[in-house]
């Protein structure tokens, strides 16, 4: 892995655990995340414990874009539902079809609520495009 890919890899884990629940609301239950998918996919289907392989841009709802794999040009993994990413992108990933792009609009209380995280202002909506790249089944 080169230094640059585990400097994002660092900083995600580091956003993630920065936010680790900590300031979210009881009111998490009730928050909605909204999924438009964009482009259905044709293979194989993401579901909880898969590792999968996505290109992502993340925007504030005022447009700024505070962060992109395609930057880099580098995809970014993790495992659904193992808690190695916000909420809402455990949520909004499961269910994707290989080749897929969808938007997710995650409210704060799925995402880094309160406290936010790095360019991330606290409260945030965050607005993701996701690009399902590959799904590796979970063993």
């Amino acid at each position: 892995m080169s230094i640059r890919m585990f400097t994002r890899r660092a900083v995600l884990a580091l956003l993630f655990i920065i936010s680790g629940g900590l300031g979210v609301s009881e009111e998490a239950a009730g928050a909605e995340l909204g999924i438009v998918d964009i482009r259905q996919g044709e293979g194989r289907t993401a579901t909880r414990s898969d590792m999968v392989e996505v290109h992502y841009t993340g925007w504030l709802t005022d447009g700024t874009k505070f962060d992109s794999s395609l930057d880099s040009g580098r995809p970014f993994r993790f495992a659904i539902g193992r808690g190695q990413v916000i909420r809402g992108w455990d949520e909004g990933v499961a269910g994707m079809r290989e080749g897929g792009v969808r938007k997710l609009t995650i409210p704060p209380e799925m995402g880094y609520g309160r406290r936010g995280a790095g360019p991330i202002p606290p409260d945030s909506t965050l607005i993701f495009e996701v690009r399902l790249l590959r799904v590796t089944p979970a063993r």
